[in-house]
């Protein structure tokens, strides 16, 4: 992806943001129940390779509308929790999703490479899907071991794999070939035209926020030169990604009022049954670097500058 100005890149991410945050939950099917709470926990287990245990305080960056740290919280991992993000549209709907649960969090609006925390104030620093969009990865680093405490463990999850997101591409192009035929086969409109001009503003938008897409090895190196060790880069979402991606695809072309309640249960347990046997089959079996997601883990060193 061709360079763009840190500011640019930090504009559209606030942009995007901020106009996503209202319908963002429902987008991407986040859920705040048992079976989220046990997606989350999983991630952070696959991360660290080991159970969670307990964090006594947690660091959350680009935590949206709070699918990681709400879970945690309500699962025990993490005691107390501080989210931060560049956009307050979607800190706002986390707030309102944290009153919803009856969970208290601390919400800060700032930027991962200039975080407004004492040193050595977290247990864990972690995110879900937010390195990517980050414009001066080695400054960010920097900062999350600055906040950790020595022993503290850093998690991130849901990073788009370079090698993998290319995968998964053949199916999007695939879907985008057969959507004709699909939509006739249910006897669905075409997604109507007639937008807002927001909403066309947050597609446009959507694809301009995606900076950067990881292999294990630049992971692993931004980690390395911030003075990390103990580092683990593991990958999920194989044929789960294919079969999500390819369903996503085409109900992005349909009317979304029209799409049928059976399809959508289809989608839904077909993706958390393929994801089974991604975890069962494939995952610590293939290279990770295949996978649609990646996840790091690191520790701060116990001693040392």
């Amino acid at each position: 992806m061709p360079s763009r100005a840190a500011e640019e890149i930090r504009d559209a991410n606030v942009r995007y943001h901020d106009l996503a945050s209202s319908d963002y939950d429902a987008k991407w099917g986040i859920d705040y129940g048992p079976a989220g709470l046990r997606q989350v926990v999983g991630k952070v287990r696959k991360a660290l390779g080991r159970e969670p245990g307990r964090f006594e305080r947690s660091l959350e960056i680009g935590a949206g509308t709070g699918y990681f740290t709400l879970n945690l919280l309500r699962a025990g991992v993490i005691g107390r929790a501080v989210a931060t993000d560049i956009s307050q549209g979607m800190l706002d709907s986390l707030e309102q999703s944290a009153a919803r649960l009856g969970v208290e969090v601390e919400t800060q609006r700032c930027e991962a490479q200039s975080l407004p925390f004492p040193d050595e104030s977290f247990d864990l620093v972690l995110g879900h899907a937010v390195l990517h969009h980050l414009p001066d990865l080695d400054a960010a680093f920097r900062e999350f071991r600055r906040v950790l405490r020595p022993g503290g463990m850093l998690v991130f999850c849901g990073e788009p794999s370079r090698y993998g997101d290319r995968i998964a591409g053949v199916g999007k192009r695939a879907a985008m070939r057969a959507a004709p035929a699909w939509r006739r086969a249910f006897g669905l409109d075409p997604r109507p035209n007639g937008s807002s001009a927001e909403e066309h503003e947050e597609h446009a938008l959507e694809w301009a926020v995606d900076v950067h897409a990881f292999t294990p090895a630049d992971l692993t190196t931004h980690a390395r030169q911030a003075g990390f060790e103990e580092i683990r880069v593991s990958g999920e979402e194989l044929a789960s990604s294919w079969f999500g991606w390819i369903n996503r695809t085409l109900e992005s072309t349909a009317d979304p009022k029209q799409i049928p309640a059976s399809w959508i249960r289809y989608a839904y347990r077909g993706y958390l049954a393929l994801q089974s046997l991604d975890r069962a089959a494939l995952e610590g079996r293939l290279p990770p670097a295949i996978f649609y997601n990646l996840l790091i883990s690191a520790q701060k060193p116990r001693q040392g500058p």
